[in-house]
């Protein structure tokens, strides 16, 4: 794809419900509604995962789920945002049901400090500076494990910045040759709605009337996350620390930083954001970004616009419409794409991963 090809220039193609063009609203919809029906909407059934423990960088280890297809054509690895669990996150186990009928062998997980991971070992996150390699190390004992390459990494908000690291990471995989992984295994990636500036959108977020309140939501569950971990793994954690963690900027303050050596929660945000890193991602990359995305500064928008365009290995598709991993799809639209259910971002992602692997 050139980079002609490859500007940004707004997309207009997806078209959800009418009461829901309007991102504020679709993310509303999604949280509250689309979670309790989700299954009616989704025509697939359960892969039949096995669970897996994995290692990740520096022998962290990772809990998720396996399946593997009759024939599989290729491997998808995915994981979720900044709260949640592999349990809970329904979103997630919408591509799982759909990636493995289509024929592609699926690898889930609770990324650090998530889930069964969490209960695994009390190392924190890091917003994508080691679960980047994590993606790796996953994939590499996934090929271990009956699971073909290419390998292809996914993920959705703050999962969506921790699978472009991963993409990162592939970019240079020659230095994990030790785990039994080659460049070659590994396809590229695709994500939906990444954050990518966490200084901007998180400073736009306490601003905004209403980002305030989602800012809230996710404060109260990273603080439940910090209680759990402290249980499971007693003197892990400083409960004073954790009793003043009362914001996400608290979190990343109080648990996050001293532990990875950074001055400030600012620097910290700095290093981990990956819009530094598009325009050095070599291996094929899709990008679903909202325009009307709620949790996000708008002005990231141009800045991704411009990435994009100097780096012929991503394809960026920048809709009009979605809000914050929404793309619920419209009666119309679904025809238009000759698509089986209201997940367009999904749907467009597994076409995408179809037609590189054709390309390759």
């Amino acid at each position: 794809m050139s980079s002609a090809q490859n500007s940004g220039v707004l997309d207009t193609s997806f078209l959800p419900p009418w009461g829901l063009r309007n991102g504020f609203a679709m993310t509303v919809f999604i949280a509250l509604q689309a979670s309790r029906q989700w299954k009616q909407w989704t025509i697939d059934p359960e892969p039949p995962y096995r669970s897996q423990v994995f290692l990740g960088q520096g022998n962290v280890p990772i809990f998720g789920w396996v399946a593997i297809p009759e024939s599989p054509k290729g491997t998808i690895v995915g994981t979720y945002g900044i709260t949640g669990t592999l349990e809970n996150q329904w979103f997630l186990q919408i591509l799982g049901r759909k990636a493995f009928a289509q024929g592609y062998a699926i690898v889930l997980f609770d990324w650090r400090a998530h889930g069964k991971t969490a209960a695994l070992s009390p190392t924190l996150t890091s917003d994508g500076l080691y679960e980047g390699q994590d993606f790796i190390h996953i994939a590499a004992k996934a090929k271990a494990l009956g699971c073909p390459p290419p390998f292809w990494f996914t993920g959705y908000s703050l999962g969506g910045q921790l699978a472009l690291w991963g993409i990162k990471e592939a970019s240079d995989a020659e230095k994990f040759a030790d785990l039994g992984i080659e460049p070659s295994d590994l396809g590229g990636g695709a994500v939906i709605c990444p954050s990518l500036d966490s200084r901007r959108s998180l400073a736009y977020l306490m601003r905004d009337p209403l980002g305030k309140y989602l800012e809230q939501g996710i404060a109260r569950a990273l603080k439940q996350l910090a209680l759990e971990i402290q249980q499971q793994h007693p003197g892990s954690l400083d409960p004073a620390a954790i009793d003043r963690a009362n914001s996400i900027w608290g979190f990343d303050h109080e648990l996050v930083i001293g532990r990875l050596g950074f001055p400030s929660v600012e620097a910290y945000y700095d290093a981990s954001s990956p819009l530094q890193l598009l325009s050095h991602l070599s291996k094929p990359t899709l990008i679903l970004y909202a325009a009307d995305d709620p949790l996000f500064d708008p002005t990231i928008v141009p800045d991704l616009q411009t990435a994009c365009a100097s780096n012929g290995a991503i394809h960026l598709m920048l809709t009009a419409y979605g809000g914050h991993v929404g793309y619920f799809s419209s009666k119309a639209c679904q025809r238009r794409f000759g698509d089986p259910d209201p997940w367009w971002a999904w749907n467009r992602i597994l076409q995408w991963i179809d037609r590189q692997l054709v390309g390759s």
